[in-house]
C-alpha cells in the first residue's frame, strides 16, 4: 500500500488536518522498539512481568526478567512504603551494569541522594566507587527554576541524555513538580511522559499519596493524573496490624506494620496481578515476597 501523502488540508468549519500525525500500521511498527526486560535490582520483582508469543501454533508465556524497556512506570504510595528505596536500587543496578542513569531529585538535595545511593550499593554488595559517575544527578530540590519551570527541567534533562548517553531516567518525586498546582497535574505529567517517549527512556516516577486516598489504588496527588498517563503503576501500601483478624490474616503480632505491593496495570506487557508482601530489610533493601493469599 502506498504511503500516505502528507499535505495540510483546511476543511471549512472543522479545522486544519495534521496529516503528519497519521501512520499506517506498518509505518508505526517500523518505528516501534523491541520490548525486552530491564533488571531492577529488586528481589522478587523482575519475574512479575511477561510477554506472550506464538510458537508452533501455541501461545507461550515468557518471563521478561524485568520491567519492559522504554516503559514509564509510576511508583505510588504513602510515606515509608519503600518507593525511594526501589528507585535507588534500580539506579544502582543499572549503573553497576555500565548504563547511564539520570536521577532527578525533587525532594532531597543531590549530595544527600548520592549518600543514600552509596548505602544502597553497599547493601546490594556492590562497590559504588566503581560506577558512581554512571548516575547523573539533576538537583531540582535545590533549584526553584527547575522545579517550577518544566521547559527548563526538560531542557536540562535533554542535555544530560545527549551528553551522557542516558537510557534510564528517575524522577523522585514527580509530585514535587506540581505540589502547588494540582489542577494542572495532568498537563505536567503528560508533557514529561511525552518527553520520555521521544527520547526512548525507560523511566520510573515516584508519586505521593494524600492521606485520604485508598492505599492500594493508583490514585495519588493530582488524582489519577499520573496513573492514567504512564504505562504502568506499582502501588505500595502499609497497614498497621491492629486487630486479631489482621494478626491472623498476616501472621503478625498486633502492633506490627505490614507492607503490601501490587502492580496496577502495565500496558506494554503482561504482569502479575496479586497483592504481595513487601519487605524492607534491615540493610534498607526492598524485597517483593509471596502473595498475601499464600502467607503461612
Amino acid at each position: 500500500m502506498d504511503k500516505i501523502e502528507r499535505k495540510e488540508y483546511n476543511i471549512s468549519g472543522i479545522g486544519e488536518a495534521d496529516l503528519k500525525s497519521i501512520y499506517l500500521g506498518s509505518e508505526a511498527l517500523k518505528k516501534a522498539p523491541k520490548i525486552y526486560g530491564i533488571p531492577t535490582g529488586i528481589e522478587g520483582l523482575d519475574n512479575l512481568f511477561f510477554i506472550v508469543s506464538s510458537e508452533n501454533g501455541k501461545i507461550v508465556k515468557k518471563n521478561l526478567g524485568g520491567i519492559p524497556a522504554y516503559s514509564v512506570i509510576n511508583l505510588t504510595g504513602v510515606s515509608d512504603t519503600g518507593k525511594s528505596l526501589m528507585v535507588e536500587q534500580f539506579a544502582v543496578k543499572q549503573a553497576s551494569l555500565g548504563e547511564k542513569v539520570a536521577f532527578i531529585t525533587v525532594e532531597t538535595p543531590a549530595n544527600f541522594v548520592a549518600t543514600s545511593l552509596k548505602l544502597r550499593a553497599l547493601a546490594m554488595g556492590l562497590n559504588f566507587e566503581e560506577f558512581e559517575d554512571n548516575i547523573i544527578l539533576i538537583d531540582a530540590a535545590s533549584s526553584t527554576r527547575l522545579r517550577e519551570n518544566i521547559p527548563d527541567l526538560l531542557a536540562t534533562l535533554a542535555h544530560v541524555i545527549q551528553n551522557y548517553k542516558v537510557k534510564f531516567t528517575i524522577i523522585d518525586s514527580i509530585t514535587g513538580l506540581f505540589e502547588t498546582k494540582e489542577m494542572i497535574a495532568r498537563s505536567i505529567v503528560r508533557r514529561i511522559f511525552n518527553f520520555m517517549k521521544k527520547w526512548y527512556q525507560t523511566a520510573l516516577f515516584v508519586s505521593q499519596k494524600r492521606s485520604g486516598h485508598e492505599e492500594l489504588t493508583a490514585e495519588a496527588a493530582g488524582g489519577y493524573a499520573v496513573g492514567h498517563i504512564v504505562d504502568g503503576t506499582m502501588v505500595l501500601a502499609k497497614e498497621l496490624v491492629d486487630s486479631s483478624y489482621k494478626a491472623k490474616l498476616y501472621k503478625k503480632e498486633i502492633g506490627e506494620v505490614i507492607r503490601l505491593f501490587r502492580i496496577d496495570g502495565c500496558r506494554m506487557c503482561g504482569h502479575d496481578t496479586k497483592t504481595r508482601i513487601l519487605e524492607i530489610t534491615e540493610e534498607g533493601l526492598v524485597v517483593i515476597k509471596e502473595p498475601i493469599s499464600k502467607i503461612k
